[in-house]
């Protein structure tokens, strides 16, 4: 109930916001900040809380992009239509991949490569064929309207966006709290003696990793009706992956708040970072490594896990205040 609480506060409070506002650039940063909470939400569903780390998720956002644009161009669907298509696209690409990698016994390191290879591939595959628009990429005409899923201003998308961040955030909840999410979270920990007692670790990584690559697939296909375009490089490259990787790790790991915290301050670093050393060439990249280096080597557990890190110092004192009160009194 708590965390029900605290997502709806959360909608609240960037509905709000976007209403309030009226800077197209404070619009423009709210809405990327969003997109970037929910790339590190749909990995944190599978790396955090399933403990399979992936390189390669790229290819479910790429999935999911190019079927919304295919949808569009090739089929002549509506997009409101074509979005719950693409969605299922990604979710079919994470459980093909599931299949042959986790039946497979692949786990760790090996895994992560075999996401990435399959990203990769995709990216080959989507730059030779004709129906992906080949190296040039596809283009979706502008029609502005709530109908064709464009919208006159940013914050339509921004709304669009926030009702899936507030999906993505439910469903960690739910993992939370759930036996599903304990059977993920044990075979996570450790997947022999989750065996043992009776979970099968292949079936519960399926789900988690069908979960992820479906809200993934959302984030594509969202990319492409922000911005009207889509290649190959884009969908399927690696500065998605990375993305998504890099927000959970400085959030905060198997959190629920941590991707949030993570991939928003670390949009906000690249902003800041590219707007005051833009005119010199590498320097803003620079600093935002040095600054993420510094959060992994200090803040092993991310911004969350020294958020309750700092709580517990700041009771602590207190905690001895009392207990030495009721000391007194005996």
């Amino acid at each position: 109930m708590r965390d029900v609480r605290s997502i709806l506060i959360f909608g609240v409070l960037v509905a709000g916001a976007a209403t309030a506002l009226h800077s197209g650039v404070l619009l423009n940063f709210l809405m990327m900040a969003l997109y970037a909470v929910l790339l590190s939400q749909a990995w944190n569903i599978l790396g955090g809380y399933g403990g399979q780390l992936s390189f390669g998720h790229a290819l479910f956002f790429g999935v999911g992009a190019y079927t919304q644009a295919i949808a569009q161009l090739s089929w002549g669907w509506n997009p409101w239509l074509a979005l719950p298509v693409a969605i299922a696209f990604g979710l079919v690409a994470g459980v093909v991949v599931g299949l042959l990698a986790f039946r497979g016994g692949l786990r760790g390191s090996y895994f992560a490569l075999v996401t990435l290879a399959f990203a990769e591939v995709a990216r080959i595959v989507a730059v030779s064929v004709p129906f992906t628009g080949g190296g040039v990429g596809l283009m979706v005409p502008l029609h502005a309207s709530i109908a064709n899923l464009q919208f006159g201003s940013r914050r339509g998308y921004i709304y669009l966006l926030l009702v899936a961040v507030c999906c993505a955030l439910a469903l960690t909840a739910w993992l939370r709290h759930s036996r599903f999410g304990a059977y993920l979270q044990a075979v996570r920990d450790n997947e022999n003696a989750a065996r043992a007692v009776g979970v099968d670790p292949v079936r519960v990584k399926l789900g988690a990793i069908a979960w992820s690559a479906a809200f993934m697939s959302v984030a594509g296909a969202c990319y492409v009706q922000m911005f009207q375009y889509i290649d190959a490089g884009i969908a399927f490259g690696p500065s998605i992956s990375v993305q998504a990787l890099v927000g959970v790790i400085v959030g905060g790991v198997g959190t629920l708040w941590g991707p949030v915290l993570g991939a928003a301050l670390l949009y906000a670093l690249g902003e800041v970072t590219r707007n005051l050393f833009g005119e010199l060439p590498g320097l803003s990249m620079v600093i935002y490594g040095a600054v993420l280096v510094v959060i992994v080597m200090f803040m092993p557990r991310g911004l969350s896990g020294a958020g309750v890190s700092a709580r517990r110092l700041w009771s602590r004192p207190a905690a001895n205040a009392e207990q030495r009160k009721e000391q007194a009194r005996v």
